[in-house]
């Protein structure tokens, strides 16, 4: 197979050690398919625009999508002196078809291919990122359903803050991963966007269409400016900032887990598919699909400031630095998706342990805020009711009991106007039950909230 890289003004074959330092097909080469799919648009175009005989168009459709099953199968060696997977892919043809196959290349650049190409493989990572967040937010649902009733504690400061029902606290993270796929959607809007025509700087003499490519590759727009088409990493960028949050957001479920599965907590017993034991100590369930999530979220976000530090300060229009922006960004997708595809199983695997919970329920008052409240409802100023329930939690504290447990005399000497009629907010069944606020963890109104999830994602 002969070399696309060195021709014309170039007297020298390329130095050895240059083909190895410079070569991209290493990582590139999952690209085959999008640069397949590109170059058979393209050429229908330049066929459709009489740049290609209709016999020729004919010949490189066919031979292009034979290659790809070559390359499906394996049987193309990748060799460093071609550099990329667009080269390969073109020599090949040209292997085959021999002046008919050097056409493909008309009105075309290897810098507007390779953001095609780019802009398609990312177009489909991110639909099915946002699949597997779907299913993920109806692992979180299910949950809801299973743990019905479940009063568990909201913390603030990872101190003990107030009751709120689990549907309540799965919900949270329905809504986060609502938002993650908000942002994938906004982002696919940049994406889909076809450079393809653009070539390599200026545009080109050739009457072309690209308004034509851009529709059979199904995009939803033309990029507007040549010059911006070669430099253009901003797709590229955004889709590893939103992964990063993705990432960011399974970080914290895995650390808030990883605690609750603590014998400290109690809180959950993780599915042993997911967990593994120790070397030397045989008690062991340790949870370490959940830490590695946390940790990869690391890499994640490593790969989100490769890529900043990589286009910071670079010149108009296309550098050669830009191929240092497949590895971080492939690695992202890799990392997220199967950090996904291991949180769905666990999230709907995973046991709460009500009895667990109900037990320690009525330590670190978390009726007092309820209590407050209740003395606001019936006039006392915020400040003050702060102050005096305060006073109440201190006696309690002192006798290691819980706001339930002070007698009349204990809540006289606080303030004599406080009665007995305040116990109805007491516990945290009866905090629970005094929420009104929509967004609160009152029953109903995560009843609704339930039921209004259930429809967006059947919808879905």
């Amino acid at each position: 197979m002969a070399s696309l890289s060195r021709s014309g003004v170039f007297s020298d074959g390329m130095d050895r050690r240059l083909a190895r330092f410079s070569e991209s097909i290493s990582f590139d080469h999952r690209l085959y398919k999008q640069d397949i799919r590109g170059s058979v648009a393209h050429a229908r175009m330049l066929c459709r625009q009489g740049l290609l005989q209709n016999e020729e168009f004919e010949a490189i459709e066919r031979e292009l999508l034979d290659i790809e099953r070559v390359i499906d199968r394996g049987e193309i060696p990748f060799q460093i002196e071609l550099e990329d997977i667009h080269m390969h892919i073109e020599q090949t043809l040209i292997d085959r078809l021999g002046d008919v196959g050097r056409k493909l290349h008309t009105a075309r650049s290897r810098n507007d291919q390779v953001s095609t190409d780019l802009r398609l493989w990312i177009r489909e990572q991110l639909d099915r990122v946002d699949a597997l967040l779907l299913e993920l937010q109806r692992a979180f649902l299910k949950r809801c359903k299973i743990d019905q009733g479940v009063i568990i504690p909201a913390y603030t400061h990872m101190q003990r803050a107030q009751p709120v029902l689990a549907a309540h606290y799965w919900l949270a993270y329905v809504e986060k991963l609502e938002r993650d796929r908000g942002r994938l959607l906004d982002c696919r809007k940049r994406v889909n966007i076809c450079p393809l025509g653009g070539a390599a700087v200026a545009g080109t003499s050739l009457p072309i269409d690209r308004h034509y490519t851009a529709e059979l590759l199904e995009f939803e727009g033309v990029a507007a400016n040549s010059v911006d088409i070669s430099s253009d990493r901003d797709f590229v960028v955004e889709s590893v900032f939103v992964l990063t949050m993705i990432s960011e957001h399974l970080s914290g479920w895995a650390e808030e887990w990883i605690l609750w599965s603590t014998t400290e907590f109690g809180f959950i017993k993780l599915p042993h598919a997911f967990c593994t034991g120790s070397s030397i100590m045989p008690q062991k369930v340790n949870p370490d699909t959940l830490e590695l999530t946390r940790g990869k979220t690391a890499r994640v976000v490593g790969n989100l400031q490769t890529l900043l530090v990589l286009i910071k300060g670079l010149p108009l229009a296309y550098n050669r630095d830009l191929q240092e922006d497949k590895p971080p960004l492939f690695d992202s997708f890799d990392t997220v998706m199967a950090c996904l595809e291991l949180a769905i199983p666990i999230v709907e695997q995973t046991e709460l342990q009500p009895d667990v919970i109900s037990a320690k329920l009525d330590q670190g008052y978390l009726d007092a805020t309820a209590l407050m409240e209740g003395l606001i409802s019936q006039g006392m100023p915020q400040r003050t009711a702060h102050h005096k329930v305060g006073a109440l939690v201190a006696i309690a504290k002192s006798r290691s009991v819980s706001l339930v447990g002070l007698t009349e005399a204990e809540i006289k000497s606080v303030d004599e106007s406080l009665d007995s009629t305040l116990r109805a907010t007491l516990g945290v069944s009866g905090a629970v039950q005094s929420y009104r606020s929509f967004g609160s963890s009152n029953p109903e109104r995560v009843a609704e909230q339930i039921k209004r999830w259930e429809k967006l994602i059947q919808l879905d």
